[in-house]
């Protein structure tokens, strides 16, 4: 089975290990490809994100493990760039767009740091009304391929990362599923594949990957193919569910991509 991941953060950000050692670990495993991306720089918080004068050594290190092993597997250098970014995504091989925070009274409010701060934004800021949250957060989801050009739209629905240790949403309600489905329905038109993400399985808040297996289930209706990502921060998940979803999808006849060429 072939494997691959282009969802992978290292030193240059909030990851644990350098890009060579991500490299080296992709290849102990088997992977094929494995792509870089790093997240984008912020004006208002760089705690977590790439540092904009670490750009140029970030994209040379990846050209250079890429030239240092190419007999071994296929590197490129992407970026994860936030909804709220204003840092170019011009020298990349590909772009992951993702939204990390809504804004919301004047704050940028994180949607994956962790259950207990996205409980206190829900009751501080939406005056206890998650759906609200949740329909902001699908808004700027809907809009992420208009403002990211990204070929890659990342963790669609990251904003349940954490419902399974802390139950907030019920994502069988009427006012969740539209939202959800208006934001798909705005971006099953535009050329970007949907990731499906092993992220939140390695670091212990989920037990499945996301998108949920509904709205998996609604994109693979319009024939887009999906890539499978582990969104790794460490060496030991770079490989974490990847064969697992594989296998769902090819149960399903979903498509799915085996080479990031076939999308660039």
């Amino acid at each position: 089975m072939i494997i691959t991941n282009y969802h992978t953060h290292t030193t240059f950000c909030d990851g644990k290990n350098t890009a060579e050692e991500m490299v080296v670990s992709a290849i102990e495993k088997g992977l094929s490809e494995i792509g870089f991306s790093g997240h984008s720089p912020l004006d208002f918080d760089c705690s977590w994100t790439m540092k904009m004068e670490e750009i140029e050594l970030y994209k040379k290190t990846i050209f250079d493990l890429r030239e240092k092993y190419k007999d071994k597997i296929k590197i490129y250098v992407g970026i994860e760039q936030d909804y709220f970014s204003t840092t170019s995504t011009k020298g990349y091989d590909y772009v992951i767009g993702s939204v990390h925070y809504v804004y919301k009274n004047g704050k940028y409010l994180s949607v994956d740091t962790s259950a207990e701060e996205m409980k206190k934004f829900v009751e501080d800021e939406y005056n206890g009304d998650v759906y609200s949250y949740c329909e902001d957060y699908y808004k700027l989801v809907k809009d992420i391929y208009n403002k990211t050009k990204c070929q890659i739209i990342g963790h669609f629905d990251v904003v349940t990362k954490f419902n399974e240790v802390l139950p907030m949403i019920d994502t069988s309600c009427d006012r969740y599923k539209k939202a959800v489905s208006d934001a798909l329905s705005e971006l099953l038109l535009t050329p970007a594949i949907f990731e499906i993400n092993t992220g939140a399985i390695s670091r212990g808040y989920r037990t499945e990957a996301y998108p949920e297996n509904y709205i998996i289930d609604r994109i693979a209706k319009s024939r887009k193919p999906f890539v499978v990502n582990s969104d790794t921060h460490n060496v030991d998940s770079i490989d974490c569910g990847l064969v697992a979803v594989y296998k769902m999808l090819e149960n399903k006849s979903y498509p799915y991509i085996r080479s990031l060429k076939e999308i660039l």
